[in-house]
């Protein structure tokens, strides 16, 4: 692994987990490169959508993909921003099997001064040739003097009030 990989994936992990839905779902951080992130997401009850099939819930897998899509794009920059969703098209392929945790990978394939554009894919591990998702999604980036203080060290989550 280089340093750079090293200093995004760091990066991520310091960031990530403290995002409410994130640590809600239980989604971390695999591994990480420029432009690029990998997601786990945990199967586990509070994540079903239909109880009948115990599959996962759309709701869920968007979060997932959202979540790798923007931070995917985040490590695409020189100096890390915040970068809100312009747009997110996800393309169900197939239900995700019970029990079964879900990857969510994502890369940033054209970064512009205004726009970053991604594309991701949600499976199981090892099953990448069966998707559960296809999307694609598009950020806009703001200037990183704005959004400077959401990436700075952070070593415990936020206290809910």
């Amino acid at each position: 692994m280089t340093d750079v990989q090293v200093k995004i994936i760091e990066r991520m992990r310091k960031i990530i987990p403290h995002i409410k839905h994130c640590a809600v779902l239980g989604i971390d951080v695999v591994s990480a490169d420029v432009g690029k992130i990998k997601l786990i997401l945990p199967y586990s009850d509070h994540i079903i959508g239909n109880v009948d099939t115990g599959t996962v819930g759309g709701g869920t897998l968007t979060s997932l993909m959202d979540t790798a899509c923007g931070f995917a794009g985040v490590a695409a920059l020189s100096k890390p921003s915040l970068m809100p969703t312009l747009d997110l098209r996800i393309d169900y392929m197939s239900a995700g099997e019970p029990g079964l945790d879900i990857v969510g990978e994502a890369e940033a394939y054209r970064v512009t001064n205004n726009v970053v554009f991604c594309r991701g894919i949600a499976y199981h591990e090892g099953q990448q040739d069966n998707p559960i998702a296809h999307c694609t999604a598009t950020f806009m980036r703001l200037d990183p003097k704005l959004t400077s203080g959401a990436f700075s060290n952070r070593d415990k989550p936020s206290e809910s009030k």
